[in-house]
Parts: C-alpha cells; sequence; structure tokens
C-alpha cells in the first residue's frame, strides 16, 4: 500500500509528530510504502528532542511554508477572472458570517486553478488579490469591521494567507509516481495546513485521508494568536481561516484519530462525526525504560514543567509551604526552564516571601525525563490546563507515584493510579502530597499501577496495530484503480486493484482510459457491475484473483 504521510516541521525531524512519531510509524508498518510531504518550517529550534528522534521515509518530498513565496508568473487576463472570483469567495467565508458556506468551494477552486497553471503564489502576491481583499473585508456586516482593518492589515494579512494557502500550488498533484494522486490513501499528521494537500488530493482524485493530531492545531492557534504581533483584524481573519480549515478537514477525513479522549471533545465540538473517530493514543519507546531507582533519603517532590502561568509553578510553591510546616525536611525541586520572561526571578520571589530558602531548588531544564523523575519521591503536576499526555506519562512510567491537577487530560491518563486534585487550590495540593509522603507502602503501590497503565496504553506495537487495521478497513471501503496498466503494476502495487476489479464489466471499465473517471471516487461495485447477476461473479473470478 502506497501512503502518504502529509505533516509540518523541520527536515528530517517533524515536531508536529510526536518527536519521531512518524519515524516509528513508518518502522513498524514496513510492509507499506510509505512517503513523507514536509511543510518545512525551517526553524532549527523546532527539532525534536535527541533522545526521541527517528529518521522518516526515505522520500522526503519538502516545501518551505514560509519566507520569500516560490517564483513563478501570474495568471492570464481570462484566468486572473477566475482566480479572483474563487479568492473572493474564500475571503467573504471568513469575513461574513452568512458566507461560511463558500469556503470549501472557494478554496478547491483555488487548488484546480493552481494545479492546471502554478500561478496561484503570484496571483496571491498581486495587487489584484490585495483589492479583493480590502473590498470584501470592508464590506458591511464583515466580522472584522468593528476592527477598522488599515491598508497595513491588508497587506500583512494578504502575505500570511499567501502562505497559509501555499500546500496548494505544491508540485504534488497528479496521478505520477511522485503524486499525490498516485499513492492509496493520505495520513495528515497534525492538521492545519499540512491537511490542505490531503483536501486536495481527495478533491482532484479522489484519495481518501486519514487525520491524527496529538493536541489540535486549531486549539494551538488560538492560544498563539492572543500575543501575536498583529492588530485585531489580522488575527480575526486568520483564525477565521484556522476555524474553517478545521471544520472542512474533520468534515472530509475517512477517519480521525485524535491522541486522547480530550483531543476527540474539542474535535466533536468543531463538526467532527462521532462514528468517523476513534482515539489512539501516542506511543513512545520510553515504555521499555527501566524503572526510577531508589527514592533520594530526604522526602522529595518533583515539578517540572516550563515556568510560566499556564503550568502554576506558584501553586506548587505555596502548596509547598504547608508541606513543610508538617514535614521540616521535606525538599522541593522544580525542574523546567523559563516559558515567560522574568518569571523565574518571580519564582524565586514568592518562594523567598514564603520562608521556603534553601528547601526549594530550581534546577533548569535536565539532562533527561528520567533523572527529573529519579530524584524525588512524588512528582506533581500543578497546570491550569494539560492538554497533552506525554509528560504525565513519562512520569507514570519511572514508576514514582504521581498528583496532578484535575485538568485536560489528567483523569485519562492518570485515572486511579495516582491522586487528582482541584486546580488553584494550594490546601488540596499539598494534602495530596503529604498524604503519599507519609505512607511509603502507598507511594510504591500507586507507582507501580501508572507504570503499568502507561505501559498497556502508551505502547508503539498497540498504536502501530491499530494505523494497520485503519489502513486496510479503509481501503477495503474505498477501492481505487491504479493510474498505469500492465501485469508489471500489478506485480508492484498489490493493493491497486481491488477484489471487485475481478469481476466482469469492472475489469473492462478499469483498462479502458475512455471509461476510467478523471476526478472523484471510482466506481462500487454496485454501480459497476453490468453483466453479471447481482451479487454474482463471474465462475474462476476468484481463483483468478488468487
Amino acid at each position: 500500500m502506497r501512503i502518504a504521510l502529509l505533516t509540518e516541521g523541520v527536515h528530517p525531524y517533524a515536531p508536529r509528530t510526536g518527536g519521531g512519531w512518524c519515524g516509528r510509524l513508518v518502522e513498524g508498518l514496513a510492509e507499506h510504502d510509505f512517503r513523507l510531504y514536509l511543510l518545512s518550517t525551517g526553524a532549527a529550534a523546532d527539532r525534536a528532542d535527541e533522545a526521541d528522534r527517528a529518521e522518516p521515509p526515505g522520500v522526503v518530498h519538502e516545501l518551505p511554508m514560509w519566507g520569500r513565496r516560490p517564483a513563478g508568473r501570474g495568471p492570464s487576463l481570462h484566468r486572473r477572472r477566475l482566480y479572483v472570483r474563487a479568492y473572493r469567495d474564500l475571503v467573504r467565508a471568513l469575513v461574513l458570517p452568512g458566507e461560511r458556506a463558500g469556503f470549501a468551494d472557494g478554496l478547491y477552486r483555488l487548488a484546480a486553478l493552481a494545479r492546471e497553471d502554478g500561478a496561484l503564489p503570484a496571483f496571491l502576491a498581486s495587487g489584484q488579490a490585495r483589492r479583493t481583499l480590502e473590498q470584501e473585508w470592508g464590506s458591511p456586516g464583515a466580522d472584522t469591521a468593528a476592527g477598522q482593518p488599515q491598508v497595513r492589515d491588508v497587506l500583512v494579512a494578504g502575505d500570511l494567507l499567501e502562505q497559509c494557502l501555499r500546500p496548494l500550488s505544491a508540485p504534488w498533484y497528479g496521478t505520477g509516481e511522485q503524486g499525490l494522486g498516485g499513492v492509496d490513501l493520505c495520513h495528515v499528521v497534525g492538521g492545519g495546513p499540512a491537511a490542505l494537500p490531503a483536501l486536495a488530493a481527495k478533491h482532484l482524485h479522489g484519495v481518501p485521508f486519514v487525520l491524527t493530531e496529538h493536541g489540535l492545531h486549531l486549539r494551538e492557534q488560538y492560544r498563539s494568536y492572543r500575543t501575536a504581533p498583529y492588530r485585531w483584524p489580522v488575527r480575526a481573519l486568520l483564525l477565521g481561516f484556522f476555524r474553517l480549515l478545521a471544520e472542512e478537514t474533520y468534515r472530509q477525513a475517512a477517519v480521525l484519530t485524535p491522541g486522547s479522549a480530550y483531543d476527540q471533545h474539542w474535535q466533536l465540538r468543531c463538526g467532527a462525526d462521532p462514528a468517523r473517530t476513534r482515539v489512539v493514543h501516542e506511543g513512545t519507546p520510553a515504555v521499555t525504560r527501566a524503572a526510577a531507582g531508589p527514592e533520594p533519603e530526604q522526602p522529595t517532590l518533583v515539578w517540572a514543567g516550563a515556568l510560566e502561568p499556564g503550568r502554576d509553578p506558584a501553586l506548587m510553591l505555596h502548596a509547598f509551604a504547608r508541606v513543610r510546616a508538617e514535614l521540616p525536611g521535606a525538599r522541593l525541586r522544580m525542574y523546567g526552564e523559563e516559558g515567560v520572561p522574568g518569571y523565574l526571578a518571580h519564582c524565586r520571589a514568592v518562594a523567598d516571601r514564603l520562608g521556603l530558602g534553601g528547601s526549594v531548588t530550581f534546577e533548569g531544564r535536565p539532562a533527561g525525563t528520567a533523572r527529573a523523575w529519579e530524584a524525588g519521591s512524588v512528582v506533581v503536576f500543578s497546570a491550569l490546563a494539560q492538554r497533552s499526555p506525554r509528560l504525565l506519562a513519562d512520569a507514570m512510567l519511572s514508576g514514582r507515584a504521581v498528583v496532578s491537577t484535575e485538568v485536560g487530560v489528567a483523569r485519562e491518563v492518570v485515572g486511579p493510579t495516582g491522586l487528582l486534585v482541584p486546580p488553584r487550590s494550594p490546601q488540596s495540593l499539598a494534602g495530596a502530597c503529604l498524604a503519599l509522603l507519609r505512607d511509603e507502602e502507598r507511594r510504591a503501590r500507586l507507582g507501580l499501577a501508572g507504570r503499568l497503565r502507561a505501559q498497556e496504553r502508551f505502547a508503539v506495537e498497540p498504536v502501530v496495530a491499530a494505523f494497520r487495521e485503519i489502513y486496510l478497513e479503509l481501503l477495503s471501503q474505498w477501492p481505487a484503480f491504479p493510474a498505469g496498466d500492465g501485469p508489471a503494476v500489478d506485480a508492484l502495487r498489490p493493493f491497486a486493484r481491488p477484489v471487485e476489479y475481478w469481476v466482469r464489466g469492472v475489469r473492462a471499465a478499469a483498462e479502458s482510459p475512455a471509461e476510467r473517471p478523471s476526478q472523484g471516487p471510482p466506481q462500487r461495485l454496485s454501480e459497476a457491475v453490468t453483466d453479471t447477476e447481482p451479487g454474482v461473479a463471474e465462475p474462476g473470478a476468484l481463483a483468478e484473483a488468487v
């Protein structure tokens, strides 16, 4: 089976894949032919951690997402009118509440035009596109009219939309050996702009796609645009684009595989079909790591995370002050880098004000998470939001007992193997920490149970098995004829001809280029069988297929 992996990141490591996730999937499904289509961000800082890197598939197609637009000439006068109409429909969908339904139509028409002449990047950077954007953006009833978009807003938003739509102009479409039209299915990892090639491939060639999200792209955009250096009209326009793109992606995906039930709830709120949604937890090779060694001699709490308000290290410090009042010998080790400028100094000031003195140490970024968990008796998480299960699962794999605020994925990951407390409650957090620090047998029991739970849920093998089943089930319901003909194609591409191909009438239609459909999914068995009785195959057909 030929599978196209579509994601964002930096070659050869894509951060949206969860630190080598694509590499582990390819290694586990070696029977399939994978190719990586990468939207490159060009930021070296986005690379995954050294300990969790994995090589991507051997065939890599890369498209720079940011920076200077691709070279090329603009469309001719006649075709420019077609571009303007499609672009106007897309922009109206972004700014006018009553025109939301036109987003998909405008998007697919731009994709079809870009495939024909490759002039989309030049058109989006042209004065005609900016005038269209300005005209529709300032029309009566627009969502962003209250923000009074200015000329500079039009220029900035036009450049950002060009970059977001750049995957539509990638040289990846067609039914050739390197084109997305020649694969059996697409697998989008991360969502967002990475889904645009899959949407175009489905619209142009009828190729189905699977969407995997470990942390929702739309939710990340809402968080990041709160502090983006753009005026309100630009932020509202871009967030509208990502919202409508997510809705269309969820609507067109054959199968959605969120990394947690928490992410699944978000997808359902955005219009995903529950019947096409399956939770597949993110596998990690850390499940084979040995448990942490003996506990430190002094009762020690370990806190890990970025030093920022969202992780609420101040709550941990206030809770630890209550722990120290009961257990004067307790220690707190806080691991993590400064997420907000000046926040480390703020945490130190809070610790001094609470009189914690040398009982609290700020360790910075650890050499490895395993070493951080090993340094404590209990691992504590005090975040106000817990979107990813990765750090929680890693702590549980150490065999240390876990205390966490009950937010996000915490209940789903920790379950009955740890202690969950309400957020913003130092008294509850301190009580849970004291209960475990005073009971060695309970710590050991919960630590072992948590390790077994994490090994069961986050092992790599169940993830690989789940996608093997999803791929085969999807292809069995979505047959596709090959782009070429002849016995050589059959020998190299065993999944290119479905079982119904061997029924008389279907085979003739498949071998005739004139009768083969050019767009959309190929004929189903019920539509294609003409020379036999319903449900009856020609004698010997099954033997020939085998």
